[in-house]
């Protein structure tokens, strides 16, 4: 009987990104992160995109130098280029918070394959599910599945739009660029986590 199959070893250092950073403290301090648990903005955690939770990553601010570590437990962030969240404890470390935003790199230290899972791209977020039906509605004759999910933000409750379901960050990111081109959407990849099921939590 041949053996097991074994997982391939984590190797530190396989994933490194560059982007920009930002930083989150009140008013989502206190509320549930997408893995599940109360999100600190004491403690050094993070929002990323893609990264499974429970990564751990060294963030370096490339305008000064300074290093932090956090652990994944959020998505996010959704807003324009930048690539990670850091709760206010990290940005204090990073000397970022007057700032706002930092230039960083990132690099994977520990946790699952960040290649494994599937993923989906987010195609728009709005506060009336009525509009986030109809824009599901118009792109089921191009794509599948497509689902939304429920969101409750500090600033209200907002229905994102979200379109496939595929087996790694690359054909996600193809399936982001065609939606691009074709439709003019500002894309997100995001992770599908096993909280979401199908997107809906």
């Amino acid at each position: 009987m041949p053996p097991p199959t074994r997982a391939a070893p984590f190797i530190p250092g396989i994933y490194v990104e560059q982007g920009t950073a930002s930083w989150y403290g009140v008013p989502f301090n206190g509320r549930r992160a997408a893995d599940g648990e109360i999100f600190n903005m004491n403690m050094l955690v993070a929002a990323h995109r893609t990264l499974p939770f429970g990564s751990v990553l060294r963030v370096t601010n490339l305008n000064n130098g300074r290093e932090v570590e956090v652990r994944v437990i959020d998505r996010g962030p959704f807003v324009g280029d930048r690539i990670l969240d850091l709760a206010r404890a990290a940005a204090v470390s990073l000397d970022m918070i007057g700032t706002g935003t930092a230039p960083v790199r990132i690099e994977l230290l520990s946790g699952p394959s960040p290649a494994g899972g599937e993923f989906t791209v987010q195609v728009g977020a709005f506060s009336d599910r009525a509009n986030a039906e109809r824009l599901r509605d118009r792109l089921l004759t191009a794509y599948q599945p497509i689902f939304i999910q429920d969101y409750d933000a500090p600033a209200g409750h907002f229905f994102r739009v979200r379109v496939g379901r595929v087996p790694s960050p690359d054909a996600a990111q193809q399936l982001a660029a065609q939606l691009r081109a074709s439709d003019g959407f500002q894309t997100f990849v995001i992770r599908l986590d096993q909280v979401d099921g199908l997107g809906t939590k």
